[in-house]
């Protein structure tokens, strides 16, 4: 069996950028590990690979853009990238990564979609890593790289991505909305600032995004909130700044998105950090 290959690389430069993707696409391993911390405000640019990323997040937060949708990718998710697929990345907040490159006959993803990391899956990614310091593992590499593949396709997905419009009026406001959530906008306002009929934008809006938009509002406020709670903000000021007049209304929509409380979200993450913090990286 083929040996899996590590690597860190901490606040990447555009050189070093080129250089990885050289090594992702120029291996022949057929699942390569990397693990990489960015620093908070950094951007990749547009990029693709010829194999299956699976980009996880164990501390911080990423935002990923195709031409199609964002996907966040939290602490303790991960984001499945087809192979092929142009995207870039902007870090919300300093962010440890583990990614794991599989080669498209071993793994396939037929589109972007977010899914929580399971404990196991996140100790196989850790031992995949480990191992690249001991050749004599080379048996061991093999059946931790069987399982975690498996284990990938049983995660569980979470609605973490956002279409995207082509119509370049709507795609305005979305951009506009994205930057400061609020969910009390109305479908009104929006059809307005177009300067078309409801029943128009309505279609208009289901057309491009695939959603309603009310569905995608919602999606959107949980989604800005991510960044806020995993830095410790309370979960009152969130909720209320996202437009919830109510706690249990911010929570019950986070919940069945996440498939977990804000709170129990925020604790997780601020766990994360300490443990960050404590292993000295």
């Amino acid at each position: 069996m083929a040996k899996i290959k590590s690597a860190q690389l901490v606040g990447v430069t555009l050189e070093e950028h080129e250089r990885s993707l050289k090594l992702i696409d120029g291996t022949n391993e057929p699942v390569l590990a990397l693990h990489r911390v960015y620093p908070t405000g950094h951007r990749t640019p547009p990029h693709n690979h010829s194999r299956v990323q699976i980009w996880c997040a164990r501390r911080g937060v990423v935002l990923v853009s195709t031409a199609d949708g964002r996907w966040m990718i939290p602490p303790g998710h991960g984001l499945l990238i087809p192979a092929g697929l142009q995207h870039e990345a902007e870090v919300i907040s300093t962010v440890e990564m583990h990614s794991i490159y599989v080669h498209p006959d071993l793994f396939q993803a037929m589109s972007p979609k977010v899914v929580e990391v399971t404990d196991l899956a996140s100790s196989l990614i850790s031992e995949l890593l480990a191992e690249e310091h001991q050749p004599s593992a080379f048996h061991r590499q093999g059946l931790v790289r069987a399982l975690l593949l498996d284990e990938v396709n049983r995660l569980p997905e979470r609605p973490l991505g956002l279409p995207f419009p082509d119509n370049q009026r709507l795609a305005a406001l979305c951009r506009d909305f994205l930057k400061k959530p609020v969910a009390r906008v109305e479908i009104d306002d929006w059809a307005a600032a177009m300067g078309i009929s409801r029943r128009s934008f309505t279609r208009l809006f289901r057309r491009e995004m695939g959603v309603s938009f009310v569905t995608w509002r919602q999606q959107a406020c949980i989604f800005a909130s991510l960044p806020r709670l995993a830095a410790g903000e309370a979960v009152t000021n969130v909720a209320l700044d996202a437009g919830y007049e109510n706690i249990p209304a911010f929570t019950t929509m986070f919940r069945r998105m996440l498939g977990s409380s804000p709170r129990a979200y925020r604790q997780a993450a601020r766990q994360r950090s300490a443990a960050f913090a404590d292993s000295g990286d």
